[in-house]
Order: structure tokens, then sequence, then C-alpha cells
């Protein structure tokens, strides 16, 4: 049965503690209510987004009025005495430090039916925003909000983020805010638009802390004003999000379309631009899916019309993945095409069960068959006295439907009854299984179970630790990701 290609609608944003957002404060009026060390800091704040800031306080503390003298860009004057309703007229925001909750109440009260935007120091109930810790590279600007839970965890966050975005970035932002009318100005297409910001991306992480120029803005022109569509195969790996390539991700964030099929599981998609137009076109094995044929025409339809396109696959794509029909495509159509390549699921196996494919003494090779040929049997050519050799690991993709007659074959070549093998079941994903028997044994335990998801069957006698008389193989736990270094 065949299935036609349909676009998936884009994933809804998770729900969100708080809406960051950027005020742009340059040359308007803010209100503070407070001389104290922590309306200072405030006030410090807004005055260096370029706000004109008026302190209302009767007394001010000596932080208000060393601000005050020496404001880091819009001015503060204190005002001294308390605030009225009549203060928050103009106004685009309001903060206090009140002493108690009447006093929180009465200033955002007040504020509000002015139309202006409150916070409260350290009374999130009277705030309709919250100060976050910041990184500053202005103009690039990184805020981090706890929603109060523990500003100290968000002041060590931003440490960390401090220690990794170099002070150079600010230049590189600032030139990219003046590049861009000029960019616009061009009527470049969004593909060549996209195609120059990533080669100043590239460039920006690999010379942070130089100045770009006039150069650098010319040699980034050139190859984007002739960017056109392309096709990138891209391998999303045997399931685990964290286990994509640097280079996917980018791939992924560069989209215009991505064909993906079933087998890649919906965390890779999260990695993918939000506007790019997602469509499953439905290859997976034994299964109704979509023709070979109507996936290269849909392809090269969407990169000849000035897209770039993604051709999403689980796994690696040139570990049968078709790859090679759909290079052959786009060279003929005379469409740029790359691969990304991605971990393919024996090596995601390998790295779970913390097994060694290729363990001195034990194999000397490893080999990838398939036992999904034309029309669904058992391929025809297979080298049965190859995966008989009792020094190699043999690896076989989409066994589900053959598999009985495929440990037949390779019994009868020679391959001993008692040889270790294991099937895995969504590999390297949550709901991964390892069902662990000898080759004879291993066709009705996977049968009788019936595990969901792709299978992929290893065998070998690297597994032969795995025999221990139980059906299942009890996994490592997921490593936490390696802590960046400071």
């Amino acid at each position: 049965m065949a299935r036609t290609p349909e676009q998936i609608g884009t994933v809804r944003m998770a729900p969100l503690s708080r809406l960051p957002a950027f005020f742009a404060l340059n040359g308007k009026r803010a209100v503070i209510a407070g001389g104290s060390a922590a309306a200072a800091w405030k006030a410090e704040l807004l005055s260096a987004a370029g706000a004109q800031v008026e302190v209302f306080a009767p007394q001010a503390s000596d932080d208000m009025l060393a601000l005050a003298s020496a404001p880091p860009n819009g001015a503060v004057v204190i005002q001294r005495r308390n605030w009225s309703v009549d203060d928050f007229h103009g106004a685009a925001i309001a903060v206090a430090d009140c002493p108690d909750d009447k006093a929180a109440a009465q200033f955002a009260t007040a504020a509000r039916n002015a139309g202006v935007a409150v916070n409260v120091i350290d009374r999130p109930a009277f705030c309709d925003f919250s100060f976050g810790a910041i990184v500053n590279r202005s103009p690039l600007v990184i805020g981090i909000s706890t929603e109060g839970a523990s500003p100290v965890f968000g002041q060590a966050i931003r440490a960390k983020i401090e220690a990794l975005i170099p002070q150079g970035f600010a230049r590189w932002t600032a030139t990219a805010l003046a590049w861009r009318p000029r960019l616009r100005a061009l009527a470049l297409s969004f593909r060549a638009r996209r195609s120059f910001w990533e080669r100043f991306t590239a460039r920006a992480l690999a010379a942070p802390n130089r100045t770009p120029d006039e150069t650098d803005l010319d040699g980034l022109l050139a190859p984007a004003s002739r960017a056109g569509g392309s096709v990138t195969l891209v391998g999303a790996g045997p399931g685990d999000p964290e286990l994509l390539t640097l280079r996917a991700v980018r791939a992924l964030q560069s989209a215009d379309v991505i064909l993906f099929d079933d087998l890649v599981s919906t965390g890779i998609l999260d990695f993918a631009r939000r506007e790019a137009k997602k469509m499953l076109v439905g290859k997976t094995g034994h299964a109704p899916s979509c023709r070979q044929d109507d996936i290269n025409a849909l392809m090269i339809s969407l990169a000849k019309g000035g897209r770039a396109v993604v051709r999403l696959k689980g796994g690696d794509p040139m570990i049968f993945g078709r790859a090679d029909e759909e290079i052959a495509a786009c060279r003929a159509a005379a469409i740029p095409i790359e691969v990304v390549p991605g971990i393919t699921t024996a090596q995601g196996v390998a790295s779970r069960l913390l097994v060694s494919l290729t363990r001195r003494g034990q194999a000397r090779r490893v080999q990838y068959i398939t036992g999904h040929g034309r029309g669904g049997r058992l391929p025809a050519d297979i080298d049965w006295k190859s995966v008989a050799d009792p020094s190699v690991t043999t690896v076989v993709y989409m066994p589900t439907n053959t598999l009985l007659d495929l440990v037949a074959a390779a019994l009868k070549a020679g391959l001993a009854p008692q040889t270790p093998a294991i099937a895995v079941a969504s590999a390297t994903r949550a709901d991964e299984r390892v069902i662990a028997a000898t080759i004879a044994d291993l066709p009705a335990r996977l049968a009788a179970e019936r595990p969901a998801g792709p299978v992929v069957v290893m065998i070998g006698r690297v597994f032969a630790h795995l025999q221990s008389g139980a059906s299942e193989v009890a996994l490592t736990p997921i490593q936490r990701p390696i802590p960046l270094a400071k």
C-alpha cells in the first residue's frame, strides 16, 4: 500500500511561566518609588536601557545619590517626596520598593490605572513583569528567569553563560544591527538572506573578538546573492535527540521544508525552525509508505521553487536510507545536495549497552546487512558465509518480518545456534527494549514479545556477557549532559 505526503502542523509552545519580553525604553520616562539600595539597582538597569528615570523618595540612599550623579545612560532625577497619582502620566514603566503589601497594592493599582506596567521589588503578587539575571553584550542581551523560585540559581546560570559568550559578540551584534537595513534594501530572497546570516554567524563564532568591517560584508554578500534551492540529507540518529550532530541542528534551523520519515522521533523536530513546513513522507518498513519516486519528485519540486529542503532520515542517510536514489535525483535535476551524517542505530545500541562491536579477540570486523529486500522479502544476495563467520559482528536492519528465514539460512551456512544475539526496539529512546537470546531462539522471542518501534538485530560473540537467562537486558542509565567548563 502507498501513502501520500502529509503536512504536519507546527508543534505548539509548551506553557511558559513568564513571557520573556524586552522593553524598548530609550528616551522614555520611568518612575521609581523609593530611594533604597534595591531601588537604586532597578533605577540603574532602567537608566542603562536609556530610560529617563524619575525617582520619588523623601530619603535617598548613598547608592541612589551616586547613581544620580553618574547614570550609565539615561538621566536619573531624584524628587525628594512621595509619589502621587499624577506622577504616572506619560510613564512607560514603574518600579517600587514598598514596606508592606498595603503600600504595594496602592502603588500597583495607581500604575495600572494609568496603563503603566508595574514591578514591586520582592513582591511578585503585585508585579506585571519581573527582572531576571542579565548577560549584557548589548545589543545582544540575554535574560534569565526562575519565576522568583531561586535568584541564586539564576545568577549561577548567568555566570555559566557569561563564561561562554565572548565580549566581542557585542561588536558583531552591533554590526548586524547596522547591516540589516542595507541587506533589506538588496531585496534578496528569504533563502539568500538566511544564507548571509548563517555565514555571518559562522564568522562571528570563529573570530568573536575581531571587529567586522566592509570586507566581511562584501565576502558574505557574494555567495548569499547566489543562494537558491537546495537539498540536505540529514541523519536524525537512532532516536535520542541529544545524539543529533551540531551540523544537523544547523540544517534543521535553516530549512524551509522538512521531509521526514515515521522513524524520526518527534523530539528531533523540536530543533527545527518553527516556521519550517514539516511534511511526513511515511517511509517505514513493512507498512504503507510513500513511494520513493513521489518523495524524489516532491523534494526536487520544492528545491526548484527556491526552498531549502531537509530530507530527515532515522539513523544515518547512507546506511540503508536509499540516499543514493535521492542524490541521483538531485544531480539529474541540477539541485545542490549535501549529506549530514547521523549516528546509526548500531552505534546507538553499542553506546547504551556499553558493548564494543569490535572487541579484541571476539570480533575483527562489523558488517551491516538488511533483512528487507525488494517486495519485503529477504534479500537474495546476502553472503551467508560472512554472516556465519564467528569473528564477525553482524547488524541486521529491518529484520522483523524476515528474521526466521534469515536465521534459518545463516544456520544452514554454518552459524552456530548458540551464537549470542540481541534484538533492540526503539534504540536510545525512553521506551527502548533489549531482548537477549541465542540466535536460534531469538526469532521466537521477538515474535512472542512483539516490541513496539523500529527493531534492529545484532549477532556476535561480543554480546555473550548479556546472556543471563533473562529475556530482557537491564540498560545503563542515560548519561547526564556533560557540564560546560567554566
